[in-house]
């Protein structure tokens, strides 16, 4: 199921619901708790589609795949390597990453977000699946000077619009095992496969659960390919995977 945020063009209002065909039924409650369907159905073509959920915490993993980390000269993590990213970060779908004035160098990469579904501590890999709500395309932004300059991550990946995510969340998907593609103005960035994870969707979200709660709605960003590059003002930047669907958005200098 393609669960969605949305906002209707003419009135603004904002919803949630489910895609079927060309429209949007609009659901009752949020996405991560009971559903109550609605007679309210839209057309796509008459709504603006937002990042599908609103997260409290986003964790991320870096260097999951091997050929990223031999790209940068890393070793191999001997664990999830993870960081975070502010949750003030998100945009949806065809809106524009802005480019701070204090970020000489603005790098993009695709990866798979995982969404969680109820309150997570502790929970062993096999038991994991019963956790997942579903799965969104993002794009992690970074300010790749600042990365190198600062020995911590959180400012060089968290100013506003750091995280595209989109179109929508889909319920039900196989993680371990999709396609997932990036494009800078129509040319192919990264192409590479989820079974390349270092750590596996499972083993991730069982090692961050066993430090601290993941709570419903929170996000978890699985690692980029290798392939990450620069981007410059103007830039259409594509995230696409396999199963799920792509997000564009434009590189706007502040």
């Amino acid at each position: 199921m393609r669960c969605v945020r949305f906002e209707d063009k003419k009135t603004g209002f904002i919803g949630i619901g489910y895609i079927t065909g060309n429209s949007i039924t609009r659901v009752q409650g949020s996405l991560e708790t009971y559903w109550q369907i609605t007679e309210d159905v839209y057309a796509l073509s008459d709504v603006r589609l937002l990042a599908p959920c609103v997260p409290k915490q986003i964790i991320c993993v870096s260097f999951n795949y091997k050929k990223h980390a031999d790209e940068f000269g890393v070793s191999v993590p001997q664990e999830p390597s993870i960081f975070a990213k502010a949750s003030h970060t998100i945009i949806g779908t065809e809106e524009n990453i802005i480019w701070p004035k204090e970020v000489g160098e603005l790098a993009f990469g695709v990866e798979l977000a995982i969404v969680i579904k109820k309150k997570m501590k502790d929970v062993a890999p096999e038991d994991v699946p019963k956790y997942i709500l579903g799965y969104t395309c993002a794009n992690d932004i970074t300010a790749r000077d600042l990365q190198r300059k600062e020995q911590q991550w959180l400012r060089c990946k968290s100013f506003d619009t750091f995280c595209p995510l989109g179109p929508w969340m889909e319920t039900k998907l196989d993680p371990t095992n999709l396609t997932l593609k990036a494009w800078v103005n129509g040319e192919l960035k990264q192409n590479a496969n989820t079974k390349d994870m270092i750590y596996n969707p499972y083993e991730i979200l069982s090692y961050i659960s066993h430090s601290f709660t993941l709570d419903a709605g929170d996000i978890v960003l699985t690692g980029t390919p290798v392939g990450s590059g620069l981007l410059n003002e103007g830039d259409e930047v594509k995230i696409e995977i396999e199963g799920i669907g792509s997000v564009t958005n434009f590189v706007e200098r502040e």
